[in-house]
């Protein structure tokens, strides 16, 4: 395996638009003018956003919406997915996962955000009666959903009422009417709990939702942060710069001065609005319609021709937010791990297939006995990887944990089923976990099970098992250099 990725990370842009100029120049951009939100921008998420390679799509002259206000869809595919976290573009995933890792978390550096007097998210301003968030595109994504959703590729920043600190954390966002949104934040995540201190003391939550900007804010607002610690600060180390960042004038709080849109006003303890159904990141409906608290919009600040980031979850497979969580989150794992003591691991991968959370797949080198368990419970209960995880499997350092077939090999003939799995109960899941029984989810026990799967080769006769029949390095280099024509449809 490849411990070392001798890359490191330069993220070359500081918002939306230069990341979309460097897309252009890599020929992976496309338009579409006249579409509508109410099926066509739906449409497309769904001809674009599982395919590995599919283009970026911006959309312009959008039926409903001001001249020049544009969506953008499908960031992370193709190689921007590589030019999107500064490495070179012939990366693999996992190569591109790990050189992440060590560019930037290995030693994670904070660089603290900076307040400035002006920058062109304040270049036209809503407030009072001219706020109308309708005015944006706002797709139906699914067909079974309950509305359309404003908030998808967004992220909303709060601050702690007693311990002073921010956060960024994406929820996504219903439209309501032209002052309220949907803010739906689970249990458990930074924002809700800022959200649950504030309704305690009696007080609504102020907050921001940004609903178009930097891509790597954004990815940021949907991983896990440590507690206390500012994601968009994190960003500035990932940069080695500061972001800077203007004060709303509503509630006082931050954020960035070249954001596309931002959405700007009070969580209320004492209203809700019915939200929902929508399609989610499990490829199911499980949320259903539920009373969820509400943001009552005070101002709308909008750069000139504004662009809102899309990022639906498509569920039933990978997805552009399945990928970008993947080679992330697998790389915070690691480092989780590796933080934790944990020895001779290689590889770790979150698999698309379970929206990068319910199937992490571990390869280590075995040192010792139960080293294979120790490994498969940290991995199950770090940071990075307790919220909605179900399965963890462990593998040699021969199998390659981002190839879903080469796991499946492992994992089928290195285990006996009744001695090779464990479980963990009342883990944290999910409310988008369709397999939630309605009893819990009624009672709000928002638990399941993790399955922890031992497919190393049994440490105590790891000695005596069954070599395998794959090739060495050396016959796998000869076939390719002899055979690989027949692969690629020419004559030799």
């Amino acid at each position: 395996m490849n411990n070392k990725s001798n890359f490191g990370g330069n993220i070359a842009y500081d918002d939306l638009r230069e990341w979309l100029a460097m897309a252009e120049r890599l020929g992976e951009v496309r338009t579409v003018k006249g579409a509508n939100c109410e099926e066509d921008i739906g449409l497309a998420a769904e001809a674009v956003l599982r395919a590995e390679h599919g283009p970026c799509v911006v959309f312009e002259d959008i039926q409903g919406c001001p001249k020049g206000f544009r969506l953008l869809l499908n960031m992370f595919a193709g190689t921007r997915r590589n030019m999107t976290l500064g490495f070179p573009d012939h990366l693999t995933k996992w190569e591109l996962s790990d050189a992440y890792r060590e560019a930037y978390l290995q030693e994670q550096r904070i660089v603290p955000h900076v307040i400035v007097e002006d920058g062109p998210v304040l270049e036209n301003i809503m407030m009072g009666e001219e706020v109308d968030v309708t005015k944006f595109p706002a797709p139906k994504w699914h067909e079974k959903d309950g509305g359309r959703y404003l908030g998808t590729g967004t992220y909303t920043i709060t601050r702690d009422p007693e311990e002073n600190w921010l956060n960024a954390g994406a929820y996504r966002a219903q439209v309501h009417d032209k002052k309220t949104v949907g803010m739906v934040m689970a249990a458990g995540h930074h924002g809700r709990i800022h959200r649950d201190k504030s309704f305690a003391r009696g007080e609504p939550l102020p907050a921001a939702m940004v609903l178009g900007g930097d891509p790597i804010a954004f990815f940021f607002g949907g991983l896990e942060a440590p507690y206390g610690v500012f994601e968009l600060d994190l960003v500035g180390g990932l940069r080695g710069r500061p972001v800077k960042m203007v004060r709303g004038k509503v509630t006082g709080l931050p954020f960035p001065a070249n954001a596309e849109v931002v959405l700007e006003g009070y969580v209320p303890p004492d209203r809700t609005h019915a939200e929902g159904p929508f399609g989610e990141w499990t490829g199911h409906y499980a949320g259903g319609v539920r009373q969820i608290p509400v943001l009552d919009v005070k101002a709308i600040y909008y750069r000139n021709d504004p662009i809102v980031l899309g990022v639906p979850p498509m569920g039933g497979g990978p997805d552009e937010m399945a990928r970008y969580r993947a080679v992330m989150r697998s790389a915070t794992i690691k480092q989780n791990v590796a933080n934790a003591g944990v020895p001779g691991v290689q590889q770790v991968w979150c698999h698309e297939v379970g929206g990068a959370r319910m199937l992490h797949a571990v390869s280590i080198t075995q040192r010792y006995p139960g080293h294979a368990v120790q490994a498969a419970h940290i991995v199950a209960q770090c940071g990075a990887s307790a919220y909605a995880s179900k399965y963890i499997v462990v593998v040699d350092d021969d199998v390659d944990v981002c190839n879903l077939d080469h796991l499946l090999w492992a994992m089928l003939t290195r285990t006996d089923p009744k001695e090779s799995i464990q479980f963990i109960t009342g883990s944290w899941d999910s409310s988008a976990d369709p397999a939630l029984p309605p009893e819990r989810r009624a009672a709000g026990d928002m638990t399941h099970s993790v399955a922890l799967i031992n497919a190393c080769k049994p440490w105590h006769w790891r000695d005596k098992f069954p070599a395998t029949n794959a090739p060495s390095p050396e016959v796998a280099r000869k076939a390719r250099e002899k055979f690989g024509w027949l692969l690629d449809g020419n004559g030799k």
